[in-house]
Parts: structure tokens; C-alpha cells; sequence
């Protein structure tokens, strides 16, 4: 058989709604939220494990907006929720597979594991087809969809002849004052991340000969001590080079410098490294910055300073215009520098599709923003919000067969797409209550207001929730006589728990305990009046998650009463919404 003939019989066709391209935290919300609202999606990752930089491979922590009241909720809240449910010990292995499996059984959605694209094909300004190769089984996949949503971070699907932009603008591109003066290809860099175990007696590190000899002198303004709280996302470097074609080569650099700061700490001969050894380093560098597509807008400093205020915000950022110096360790001044930005500040969805391939959409640090904006929005959590909003906008598409201009062109619909990603729990700045008009109860309760005010958190010092104890029953009149379809509950999964992985293994083993004032179990009854006595609705025995929708099925309701059975931490229980969904749940 020829070679030819062979490549023929291993190729696989695959034909979808949506292909969502790289399985980091942008991609996974991504197709996550596609598939959940309805199109067949695809989900291609170039790795054998999901996360991106958040991965076991990388292990960086999931930072985002400044602030609690601002936490990123949604499909990401939902993810980390799970894994303090199942991974109590917080183990980055375990991590690894509790997101293989909300991609895998995930309905509507294929997953693509060790898959990388190769190439694309386009026609009249738009992606028809991707072919990917996927190492494992050796085969290759052409895969056909409508729309194509491009979160692999290095752009792989920019080979369709989409606009993008690299390295740093000077001032005057962007009338930005925090940039450099004039343009240049530099940009962030590369980090190879270290993890620490506390031990209670001396283990001798011995480096290899091909690390790098540092002194305290080599590495001002780096913090070169041993301690639990930190990843040392300072040891990089590549913000010189092409941080896509000399990748390899930044690896190699990187791990001499690992080694050689590790060294430098272990073996000081104040012995201010005896009480730690090292557990692990990474093989595969995290990568901040490298092609950036362009969108129908370009979110700048100015845009971020002035706290964003766009009609058509679908996600969210508040973390400081983080401004790594590209010469990274090599740089005698300070890794970054911390700019301020406010938090929140509102992220447009014309920044998450291109503008001139027609059914190419992004998400993640491939977006498209100024270098200087990118410091702020390129962090995981605010990464997971744009893969979530740019998901639901691919499948709402879909649904109207447009393009994702014409859907950010219709007033309509662009409000139908901030309107949903408000339900599945994605908060928007300046859009903060949900359709409050649409929730006709009574709560007896004295803050049973708040469970209908359309706010889903806590904000400026307001509560907008409401406090049970166990056993205490909370009544529900409906304003008239109703069929119900389901409830929404929103409970507090405790936004000051940012539920992260560990940067450091104590010798004190590290526990998560799910948030305390979130019920467990709870009973929701009606009453029946053919009956004359309460009767059950829903009675869910274990809850692990902050958006709690429950279909059901029961017509002309007009009372309602919850009854919270257990708690999490056994005290009193905090919730933040209780809606009657009078419609059938898709």
C-alpha cells in the first residue's frame, strides 16, 4: 500500500456546528457553553491532558479580577466547585481528570485529545474546514463546521489569512501613556514554574552540570527564598525572541535557569533552603504573550482606565495592566510592573471575533487587545469568561445561521446573548440584575426581597442574599396561579475562597473543604390543594454547585416552600436566588 493510500484510509471527517481549537480554560468554557446551548461542537487540544496553563503540565493558579465581590463565576466556578468536591487534597493529577471529565461527558461535545491543527481551508472569508493530526492513533481529521473559535493562544488557525497584531505598539498607535515609545517585536515571556515540599530535615540538592551558576547579586528584585505561597512565575525569559518558532530553545533556556535558581536557594549558605527540596518542575513553559488577532475593536489602556463601558460587554476583567519586562530574569530591574486598572472593567464582544474572516471567533490571550491591555486580560480567570461568552454567542449564531458580526449588529440579540450568559451565572459589570420583571413571588421571609432582586452576589457591601438555618422553612407565594418547569438557585460558594491549587506541598497536607454556608440538601415542596397538604417538588440530597438549575414538572402552583436539610459547614446557609422557570427547560 502507498503512502498515499495510507493517508487516505486514516483520515476521519468530521462535520459540526462549532470546532473550538485548544483545550486551556478559554477553550474548555468555550465549548462547554457551545454545546450546553445547543450546537454539535468539537473540541481540538494538542495535549493528552485539558487546562492549558492551569494544567499539571504548567501549573499556574487561576488568577482574575481584583476583589471578591468580582470572582468569576460560571462554568469556571462550577469546574473548581467540583474539584474541591472530588479532589479534596487538591492533587494537579487529579485536577487533570476532573476536567477530562466534564469536557468528556459533556452532551453534544466530541473531544480531540493529542490533536494538533494543521492547517486550514478557507473560501469567501471563511474557515470551511481544519485538518488536524492526531499522534496518538496516527490519523488524520478534516473537520467541517460554521463556526470556528480559535482559544490555542498562539493563534494556530491565524494560517486562514485572519488580521492580527504582535509585539509591543508604541504610544502614538494607541495613544496608550503606560507603552513603550516607539513599536517593537518584543513581548512577555515564557516561565517554567517550580513546586516546593516542606521537609523536616535536610535533603541534599545536587544540579545538573548544564544549569546556570546565580548569585543574589545575578537576581535583583527576585524574591529567592523558599516559602508556601509562592510558583516563581519570575523565572522567565523569551520576551526577546519569537516566543512561537523559538520555543524550544526558551524551554531549554528556561530550564538551566530553574535549575540554577533552585540551586542558588538550596545550597545558600545561610541554609535558607534546608527546610524545603524541590517536588517539581515544569517541562512545558507557560507562555503569556506572542499573535493577538484583530477584531472589530482593539480594547486598549484607555479602554481598561476607563472601566469599559461598552453596550456589548459579555465578560469581565480587573487584574493590573501586569507589564513584564521582555528580557525577563535577564533584566536587572523589576520582573513587572503592576499597573493599576479597575475591577471590573467590561470586555466588548466585538474583541472576540475577527475582522475579516466571518466565522472566526476567539478567546483567551489571542484576543483582541493592545499589548498593554493584554497584561490585564490574559489571566485565566478572565479567560474563562471570554471562552464562556464567545461559547453561547457561537451557538445563539448558530441558531439564527449569522455570522457573529450581524449578531453584535442586531440590538436584540446582542442583548439575548448578555441575557443568557446573565442565567448560566456570568456576571456583568453595569449589567448586574437579571430580568427581575420576569420573577413574580412573594418570599415570607424578612430579606426574601433579595432573592429576587436579579443580583446573584454579594456587591459594595450588600448582601443580596438571604440567611437559613437548618429546618427553617421559606415560603413562596407565586403572584398567580402557575405551572412550574424547574427552579434556579443560586447559592454562595464563598467568592473570598478563590479555591486554588497548591503552589507548594507544606508539610501540613493541604485539605479544601467545600464553602460552608452552601447547602447540601434540600427539600422544595408545593402545596397541593386537591390535597390539602405540602407535597414534594424537588428533593436534591447533594449539592455541589453554585448555579443549581432543577426541571420539573407540576401545574397550577401557587405556594412553594424550601426547607433546607443539611449544610456544608453545619451552620447557617446563604442563597443568593430562588426563580420559578415557568417555561421548559431546553
Amino acid at each position: 500500500m502507498t503512502a498515499k493510500k495510507q493517508q487516505q484510509l486514516n483520515l476521519e471527517k468530521l462535520k459540526t456546528d462549532v470546532c473550538v481549537v485548544g483545550g486551556g480554560f478559554s477553550g474548555i468554557c468555550a465549548a462547554i457553553a457551545s454545546a450546553r446551548n445547543g450546537a454539535q461542537t468539537v473540541l481540538v487540544q494538542d495535549r493528552p491532558m485539558l487546562g492549558g496553563n492551569a494544567s499539571s503540565e504548567v501549573r499556574m493558579w487561576i488568577s482574575g479580577a481584583r476583589g471578591s465581590d468580582q470572582k468569576e463565576a460560571g462554568i469556571l466556578e462550577e469546574i473548581l466547585l467540583e474539584n474541591l468536591y472530588r479532589n479534596p487534597g487538591l492533587k494537579y493529577t487529579l485536577w487533570d481528570h476532573i476536567l477530562y471529565s466534564k469536557v468528556k461527558y459533556q452532551e453534544n461535545l466530541k473531544l480531540l485529545l493529542n490533536t494538533s491543527v494543521i492547517d486550514t481551508h478557507t473560501r469567501n472569508n471563511q474557515i470551511q474546514s481544519a485538518r488536524a493530526w492526531q499522534l496518538s492513533t496516527q490519523k488524520w481529521t478534516e473537520i467541517q463546521a460554521k463556526y470556528f473559535i480559535d482559544c490555542s493562544g498562539d493563534s494556530i488557525l491565524r494560517y486562514c489569512g485572519a488580521e492580527f497584531y504582535r509585539g509591543r505598539e508604541g504610544i502614538d498607535e494607541f495613544n496608550e501613556s503606560l507603552t513603550v515609545d516607539k513599536a517593537d517585536n518584543c513581548s512577555m515571556g515564557n516561565s517554567i514554574l517550580l513546586q516546593l515540599r516542606e521537609v523536616d530535615e535536610h535533603v541534599p540538592f545536587i544540579p545538573p552540570e548544564w544549569a546556570y551558576h546565580f548569585t543574589e547579586e545575578d537576581l535583583p528584585y527576585r524574591r529567592l527564598k523558599a516559602q508556601a505561597n509562592s510558583n516563581f512565575w519570575w523565572l522567565e525569559v523569551g520576551g526577546m525572541q519569537d516566543t512561537i518558532v523559538d520555543a524550544e530553545s526558551i524551554r531549554d533556556e528556561l530550564l538551566k535557569i530553574a535549575y540554577g535558581v533552585w540551586d542558588c536557594i538550596k545550597n545558600h549558605p545561610d541554609g535558607r533552603g534546608h527546610q524545603w527540596e524541590l517536588e517539581w518542575i515544569g517541562s512545558v513553559p507557560g507562555k503569556r504573550e506572542n499573535i493577538r488577532y484583530k477584531g472589530d475593536w482593539i480594547l486598549t489602556q484607555e479602554d481598561i482606565l476607563s472601566g469599559g463601558k461598552f453596550a456589548d460587554t459579555v465578560a469581565y476583567g480587573g487584574w493590573p495592566m501586569d507589564h513584564h519586562h521582555p528580557k525577563g530574569i535577564f533584566y536587572p530591574g523589576r520582573p513587572t510592573v503592576f499597573n493599576k486598572a479597575p475591577s471590573p472593567y467590561g470586555i466588548p464582544f466585538r474583541c472576540l471575533y475577527s475582522s475579516n474572516i466571518d466565522n472566526l471567533m476567539f478567546a483567551g490571550r489571542n484576543v483582541s487587545v493592545s499589548h498593554m491591555a493584554l497584561g490585564s486580560a490574559r489571566v485565566i480567570g478572565t479567560c474563562a469568561l471570554m471562552g464562556q461568552a464567545v461559547g453561547t454567542a457561537a451557538a445563539i449564531a448558530n441558531e439564527y445561521s449569522i455570522i457573529p458580526r450581524l449578531l453584535y449588529q442586531n440590538p436584540d440579540k446582542i442583548k439575548a446573548l448578555q441575557t443568557r450568559l446573565l442565567d448560566q451565572d456570568c456576571y456583568l459589570p453595569d449589567r448586574l440584575r437579571r430580568h427581575k420583571e420576569a420573577l413574580p413571588l412573594k418570599v415570607k421571609h424578612k430579606s426574601g426581597t433579595n432573592l429576587y432582586n436579579g443580583i446573584d452576589r454579594g456587591l459594595n457591601g450588600k448582601d443580596n442574599g438571604l440567611w437559613l438555618t437548618k429546618g427553617e422553612p421559606l415560603e413562596i407565594e407565586l403572584q398567580e396561579v402557575s405551572d412550574i418547569h424547574g427552579v434556579r438557585m443560586i447559592h454562595d460558594s464563598d467568592f473570598k475562597n478563590i479555591k486554588r491549587l497548591p503552589c507548594s506541598y507544606p508539610l501540613k497536607k493541604n485539605k479544601a473543604e467545600m464553602p460552608a454556608m452552601m447547602i447540601k440538601e434540600y427539600l422544595l415542596e408545593y402545596y397541593s390543594e386537591n390535597k390539602n397538604s405540602w407535597q414534594t417538588l424537588i428533593h436534591k440530597t447533594l449539592n455541589v454547585q453554585r448555579l443549581d438549575v432543577q426541571a420539573c414538572q407540576q401545574a397550577n402552583i401557587r405556594l412553594l416552600r424550601l426547607t433546607v436539610l443539611d449544610i456544608w459547614g453545619g451552620g447557617k446557609a446563604h442563597l443568593f436566588a430562588l426563580d420559578i422557570i415557568q417555561e421548559p427547560i431546553q
